[in-house]
């Protein structure tokens, strides 16, 4: 059961309806904060993740749920968002280069929003499900990064130049995703309600191939926890 948010505790999740993002909903519900649940719509080709997004944000009690959609053409280049095959069957020791599923610059657009929509809401604190160890190569998951942005996210607001100070919270960031797993487990998280995969079927059936899958299964694996997702 999840403890009672604090209306006056509000913070900004990012979500996507991954396993990662859905448990840093629960940990920051855990932690009293009032969640407001974002997600982004920037033309996809994994798309139920938007479905899963609404699934776990009602599921895990989120004050609200929104939906901010970018022009698709601006993210070019990606095997996400262009017809360029999904890296597969890599192992984990391979997924250490930049690889094809990279999103230009895409962590730190949607912190930059989710910076505008917390400043609306005079929230300091904004939830994000990077992670140092399971992060495919992408460089916007970097703790480097992380630091970088609430430097300068308390330069570039009315809140920081206040004295109220942004903080960009990281929870997931030095966990493999069998800790993960296990402590949403804990938080109750139904993972069944999410999605991960980046290449799913018209039904949105996983693939099983690609590296978020495997990342997934091995994480389920690894915890000794069954592992719910419907693959193809």
């Amino acid at each position: 059961m999840q403890p009672s948010a604090d209306p006056s505790k509000p913070a900004i999740v990012l979500l996507s309806g991954g396993l990662d993002s859905a448990t840093v909903l629960a940990i920051a519900r855990d932690r009293g904060y009032s969640c407001h649940a974002l997600a982004f719509d920037y033309g996809q080709r994994h798309r139920h993740e938007l479905e899963a997004c609404k699934r776990v944000a009602s599921t895990l009690g989120a004050a609200s749920h929104r939906v901010f959609s970018l022009d698709a053409t601006a993210f070019a280049g990606s095997a996400l968002t262009d017809n360029i095959a999904v890296p597969k069957d890599r192992n984990e020791t391979e997924m250490t280069e930049i690889p094809a599923t990279y999103v230009p610059a895409r962590n730190l657009v949607f912190l930059s929003v989710a910076l505008a929509y917390a400043e609306s809401l005079s929230a300091t604190d904004i939830f994000i499900g990077v992670n140092a160890i399971d992060y495919s190569g992408y460089p916007d998951c970097r703790p480097a990064f992380i630091e970088s942005f609430t430097h300068t996210a308390n330069l570039a607001t009315k809140l920081g130049v206040d004295g109220n100070a942004i903080r960009i919270h990281t929870p997931l960031m030095e966990m493999t995703k069998a800790q993960i797993i296990t402590i949403g487990t804990e938080l109750g998280v139904d993972y069944a309600l999410t999605h991960s995969c980046y290449d799913p079927s018209a039904e949105g059936l996983a693939c099983g191939r690609c590296d978020s899958c495997v990342l997934r299964r091995n994480g389920f694996e690894q915890a000794g926890i069954p592992d719910p997702t419907r693959y193809a």
